[in-house]
């Protein structure tokens, strides 16, 4: 199994991911503001249930890769980290000022879920993602399959957490971003220096 101190440098830089406000938070932000907590909740639980299915095929893949070859699961694990990097400088270069909650119309909670799930299945960054970041955390000695599955419930099990507690503080949480315009410039430089971090980490770790 994976150890305290890789598992608590998991759930550090999990929290510092979440703690920038993207799509996700924003989309909760967005339904909680239009329809309420109930229907906030829904829709960071839909979005947790799309993460979710993701990790699904994400343990699935890469452990059938990793069972074929471990020179392909290696070959896999960096093109995450250069995926990370591309991430990290794109993220870095982006130019956003303000924070723009989406429009939308209110809805009942179950349909919430549904169009959040379904929205998260289908986005591909999201597969990319997550098949570029939870390899990096993999360690020898322990079966793949069960540290990909321990990472991803951990993912998901936090992503619900804390879009639950954006949805509880959606009135306050969307007013500060409103008057704190600087945090979207600061937004790219915190999650840019996060992705390239991951890379970092693993050359650091690999010499």
């Amino acid at each position: 199994m994976i150890d305290g101190a890789t598992l608590l440098t998991y759930m550090l830089v999990v929290l510092g991911l979440f703690l920038i406000p993207g799509p996700a938070v924003l989309m909760t932000l967005a339904r909680a503001a239009s329809g309420g907590r109930r229907i906030g909740i829904a829709t960071g639980l839909g979005i947790a249930a799309g993460d979710l299915v993701h990790t699904i095929m994400a343990t699935v893949g890469l452990s059938a890769i990793l069972m074929t070859s471990a020179l392909a699961f290696t070959v896999v694990k960096y093109a995450g980290v250069a995926y990370l990097v591309y991430l990290g400088i794109s993220a870095f270069l982006e130019k956003t000022d303000r924070f723009d909650l989406p429009s939308v119309r209110p809805i009942t909670a179950p349909r919430a879920f549904r169009q959040a799930l379904v929205a998260e299945v289908l986005n591909p960054k999201t597969a990319l993602f997550f098949l570029a970041f939870l390899p990096q955390f993999i360690q020898p000695g322990s079966p793949a399959i069960l540290q990909l599955a321990t990472l991803g419930i951990v993912f998901v099990a936090m992503s619900a957490a804390y879009t639950s507690l954006i949805a509880f503080g959606a009135g306050s949480v969307g007013a500060w971003l409103r008057r704190n315009p600087a945090i979207a410039r600061w937004q790219g430089r915190v999650v840019g220096t996060v992705y390239l971090a991951l890379g970092a980490r693993l050359a650091f770790q690999e010499k």
